[in-house]
């Protein structure tokens, strides 16, 4: 399982940097950030004690669903599926189309946070 670096920054300077990528000014190292939050308080939402447990849960159980993860879980499919699509959002969970049904798979249960 591969660590996701994290990066907290405000927003403009969030769009300032993602702008000078895009025009080549900046290169990012390996080493830099890919998921960006605007706040410690967005980040700790994100990545609460309860989902970073669900990605534990994920890893270990690798359900074929998510009827099958709410089941492990004991969680409400509505509300699992609502926090897996948050997750999948910053790339920490890839939801995978097999047949009629959805896949979760944990990206990452490892961060590295970098707080400018």
């Amino acid at each position: 399982m591969k660590t996701v670096v994290i990066g907290i920054l405000p927003q403009d300077q969030i769009r300032a940097r993602m702008l000078a990528i895009a025009r080549g000014e900046i290169k990012p190292g390996p080493e830099e950030p890919k998921v960006w939050f605007t706040s410690m308080k967005s980040l700790a939402e994100v990545l609460s004690d309860d989902n970073r447990a669900l990605l534990r849960v994920i890893t270990q159980a690798q359900p074929g669903s998510i009827a099958r993860l709410a089941e492990i879980t004991g969680r409400k499919p509505s509300n699992l599926s609502r926090t897996l699509k948050t997750l999948s959002r910053y790339g920490i969970v890839e939801m995978h189309r097999e047949k009629n049904q959805i896949r979760p798979v944990a990206r990452a249960t490892e961060f590295t946070i970098h707080a400018a």
